[in-house]
Parts: C-alpha cells; sequence; structure tokens
C-alpha cells in the first residue's frame, strides 16, 4: 500500500513538472522548481502526515486548509511577478535601442512605441475597412497592438467578418483581428499578433527561417491523457474504498485480497463518469466551434477525494461571444445529465439518520438534505416519506459521487472571472458588466457564507480569482434570446444548489 502511495505521488509529481514546462510559468523568471514546489506542497504536506500518523489520526484543520487556500495564491503571485520581471526588462531593452538613435544635434529622440506597420501597410489596412461596415477614423500604435477606432456602421457580426476576411486577405495570419468594446461602449477593432502564426505574409518583416517552425504545436497528447486517468481511477478506487468502509487493517492486506478493489469502483467510476462528461462537453463544443483544445486532463492525489477534479486547456481564442458561451455551458449540463440520475441512486441507497450538530453540506456521514434546494428535491424522490425534518443522510460511495458533482456543477457555475460562470455572463452581457456582476458575487457569497459557514471556503477561494475575463475575437456581437433564456437558467440552477431550502418548501416536501 506505501508503495502504491509513493508511486502515485512521485507519478503526480512528474505530471505536474512536465505541464509546467509546457506552459506559460516556462516563460517567466522564476525557476520552474520553486513553481512546482508551490504547486506540489499540498500534497507532499498532506502525504508526510498520512506517512507519520497514518489515517487513524485525523488531520488539523487548518493544515489541511490552509495550503490549499494559500499555495494558489503563492503560485499566482510568484508567476505574475515573473511575468512582470521579464516584461520590464524587454522595456529596458526597448529603451536602451530608443537611447542609442539620437537626433542630428545629439539629443535623445522622446520614446516612442514601434510600429508594426510600415507606410505602405497601414494605407492597405484602411482599405480593409469598408465605410459600410466600419468607419475608420483613427489607427493607433500600442505596445504589441494596432488600435482601429472608427463608427460601427453595420451589424456586428457582418462587419467583423468582412473586416477580418480583409485582413486575412492583406497580412495573412500574421494578425488576430478583434472586435471590442471600451469603457464608454464604442466598439473598436484592434490587430494583435498571432501567436499561432502558421504562414508568413508577404511583407512580414520578421519571416520564420525554419521549416520547423511553420508546423502547428500539437495540442493532443493521448499518452498524457491516459496516463493522468488511470492514476485517477487507481487513486478515486482507494479513497472510494475508505468511504465504502474498509478498514485500514483490511487496506494492508490489499495485495492478498485485491477484490477489495471493488470495493471502491462504485465511488471511482461514478465520479470519473461525472468529471469526464463535463470537460468532454467542453471539448465537444469546443470542437464545434473550431476552438483548439486539449484533451481532458485529470488530477490525481493518493488522498482527500482522490482527485482535485479535471481540466482541458484552450490553445486558440474563442472567436465570439455565441462560442464563449456555447463552450462555457455546455460543461456543467453535460456533467448534470450524469450527476442527478448518479445522486438519485445514491440517495436511494443512503442511510437515513438523525441529525445532530455534526450534520453539515460536507459532512458525508450526516448530510443536512435541507441546506440545498435542489439537494432537497432530489432527496424527496429518492427517499419519498422516509424524509422528515430533523434527518440527516450517511451517503451510500456512489451519492457521494453524484454530491460532490453538484458541487462542482455549482461551484463552476458561479458568474466569477475564468469559471464556466464567468463565462457565461460575460457572454450574455459584456466584459464590463460581468465584471460588475462577478463583484457582486463574491460579496453575496461572503454574506451567505455568514449563515452557512459550509460555504466559507467557497467565498474565499472566490475572494482571490479575478473578475475580469478574457474577451473573444468579437466581443461586441449579442447573443440570441434562446442563449440568453438557458444562461438565466443556469444561473437559477446555481442558486438551487447553493441557498437552503425555505421553511414553506420544507413543510410542502415533507
Amino acid at each position: 500500500m506505501i508503495l502504491w502511495f509513493f508511486f502515485l505521488l512521485l507519478a503526480l509529481g512528474w505530471m505536474t513538472y512536465s505541464l509546467l514546462q509546457r506552459s506559460i510559468a516556462a516563460k517567466g523568471t522564476t525557476p520552474l522548481w520553486i513553481l512546482w514546489l508551490v504547486m506540489m506542497a499540498p500534497a507532499l504536506i498532506w502525504s508526510l502526515w498520512t506517512l507519520v500518523y497514518g489515517t487513524q489520526q485525523p488531520m488539523p484543520v487548518a493544515l489541511a486548509i490552509v495550503p490549499f487556500l494559500a499555495c494558489p495564491i503563492l503560485y499566482w503571485v510568484l508567476l505574475r511577478q515573473s511575468l512582470r520581471n521579464i516584461q520590464r526588462q524587454e522595456n529596458q531593452a526597448l529603451g536602451t535601442v530608443q537611447a542609442v538613435a539620437t537626433e542630428p544635434d545629439g539629443a535623445s529622440p522622446a520614446p516612442k512605441v514601434p510600429r508594426p506597420l510600415n507606410q505602405e501597410e497601414e494605407a492597405d489596412l484602411n482599405h480593409c475597412f469598408p465605410w459600410s461596415h466600419f468607419a475608420l477614423h483613427k489607427v493607433e500604435y500600442r505596445l504589441q497592438a494596432v488600435i482601429c477606432q472608427g463608427q460601427l456602421r453595420s451589424d456586428p457580426s457582418a462587419a467583423y467578418q468582412r473586416i477580418q476576411q480583409n485582413v486575412k486577405a492583406r497580412f495573412g495570419d500574421r494578425f488576430l483581428v478583434l472586435l471590442q468594446e471600451n469603457f464608454q461602449g464604442q466598439p473598436f477593432f484592434a490587430l494583435v499578433p498571432n501567436p499561432q502564426k502558421t504562414t508568413a505574409p508577404a511583407l512580414d518583416p520578421d519571416p520564420p527561417t525554419a521549416v520547423g517552425s511553420l508546423a502547428p504545436t500539437p495540442i493532443y497528447r493521448p499518452g498524457l491523457a491516459l496516463s493522468l486517468l488511470l492514476m485517477t481511477l487507481i487513486t478515486t478506487t482507494l479513497i472510494g474504498m475508505v468511504l465504502a468502509g474498509v478498514t485500514p487493517e483490511e487496506m494492508s492486506t490489499l495485495s492478498d485480497n485485491s477484490v477489495l478493489l471493488l470495493e471502491g469502483l462504485p465511488y471511482s467510476l461514478t465520479l470519473l463518469a461525472v468529471l469526464g462528461c463535463h470537460e468532454f462537453g467542453h471539448f465537444f463544443a469546443a470542437r464545434w466551434h473550431k476552438v483548439r483544445t486539449t484533451l481532458p486532463y485529470f488530477i490525481p492525489i493518493p488522498f482527500f477525494l482522490g482527485t482535485f477534479g479535471a481540466f482541458i486547456q484552450m490553445r486558440s481564442p474563442v472567436p465570439n461571444r455565441k462560442a464563449l458561451f456555447d463552450v462555457s455551458i455546455a460543461g456543467p449540463l453535460a456533467g448534470l445529465v450524469v450527476t442527478l440520475p448518479c445522486l438519485w441512486w445514491g440517495l436511494h441507497q443512503s442511510l437515513v439518520i438523525e441529525r445532530s450538530d455534526l450534520s453539515s453540506l460536507l459532512n458525508f456521514e450526516s448530510v443536512d438534505p435541507w441546506r440545498s434546494i435542489l439537494l432537497a428535491l432530489v432527496s424527496r424522490l429518492a427517499l419519498g416519506d422516509s424524509l422528515s425534518n430533523d434527518v440527516a443522510l450517511q451517503l451510500h460511495p456512489v451519492a457521494i459521487a453524484g454530491y460532490l458533482g453538484l458541487v462542482i456543477t455549482a461551484l463552476n457555475l458561479m458568474p466569477v472571472g475564468q469559471l464556466d460562470g464567468g463565462h457565461i455572463v460575460h457572454a450574455m452581457f459584456g466584459q464590463r458588466i460581468g465584471a460588475i456582476v462577478g463583484q457582486v458575487t463574491r460579496l453575496f457569497m461572503l454574506i451567505l457564507s455568514i449563515t452557512q459557514p459550509d460555504l466559507l471556503l467557497w467565498a474565499l477561494l472566490l475572494l482571490f480569482m479575478p473578475v475580469v475575463d478574457e474577451p473573444a475575437l468579437n466581443d461586441v456581437s449579442e447573443l440570441n434570446n434562446g442563449r440568453d433564456l438557458l444562461g438565466f437558467l443556469c444561473l437559477l440552477l446555481l442558486l438551487l444548489i447553493v441557498l437552503p431550502a425555505p421553511q414553506s418548501l420544507v413543510s410542502w416536501l415533507i
């Protein structure tokens, strides 16, 4: 058992370092081993505690929660500072180059932003904006961007499509074309360098010389995805055995009694199905809109719940707000299709016990079903008349996995920043309104955590999460009525999961 534990921890560390090497963290000034150590600190601390004290002595709450909260914040601070150092170095280098070029009288010229377009290209750019679609008034040069100010004279989708085609015909894949809104709500176009340029336009001043640089970077790594899936299957099965009541003494005989693994499979397979459907919902919606993504990557850990969830990485920009909405909402809806039936069946197999002071939303041995409206409704369907006002539930392993699916859905639907709910609100109302909704949501969760202490961890996580979401290429075109209605229904679903059942509903259900 101990050998399996260390093997999984070693494999997790190697996978984490490999992902860091391929991410933006590899471009920073902070050494990768420091970033890796910060990311792995919770796992290392919890593993050391388990090694020294075993599973019989519970870990202090502070030791379990503080690393989980502090390490992501520390990682974000280190990475942000690292990238700022790179930007500062680039700015200093640019200032040095500008200082060398002096005026004829020996005086240094005023610093100028590099112009990515020459006079001929700027003249051609003016022809990319038909008057019937966008009346171009002024072209401004910013660091790594060309800002085209003017007046939108047609439907945003039609204008963006026409101008994007014109820019592509003239400059190839050299630029990404963005349609954004300023703080006054006025639309403008921006041309930024394309990080995934695959062809060299005729007038590109710095064309690629190596043939290998023209090949697109592979995004599908089936070997890595399958390895993480198998590791997560092992860790969740081991945790599922504990949740099913397998004692530490029985766990020590696992090599001679491998049939005990079957005790952990109901929890493991259910949780993997919930997480997998959620991420593949994102994956297939992204494929539908021609957005490049990785395969879903599971995150195994040999303790706690057996996994930290799963994720996919987008490798190309989202074309418009409709695509942003569809990709974001597909995950929670796909996961919910699996979550609700599994939760219903698992609750039907769970035990009804007397409610006590220890009953809460996060105590699987004594879950209070009335702390969530949706959980109360599903519990009533599964348990019938045995559900009363003063009972709690001792969850079956399948119910635990389904319940975690409900928690994951609620957390992802929070309309804050990079969460699915943040993307959805951004797509519905725009980036500026989406950021305001995110701020209000964080304040609401802090207030709600006063009456529901189980939500305090959520409130703290949201508090340190940025509320500004990344824009789509065409971030001006609005959604249709059907998508707006579906978005409001998902926000209503979030409230049904998070809010406690009112007394009127409790009286009606029992």
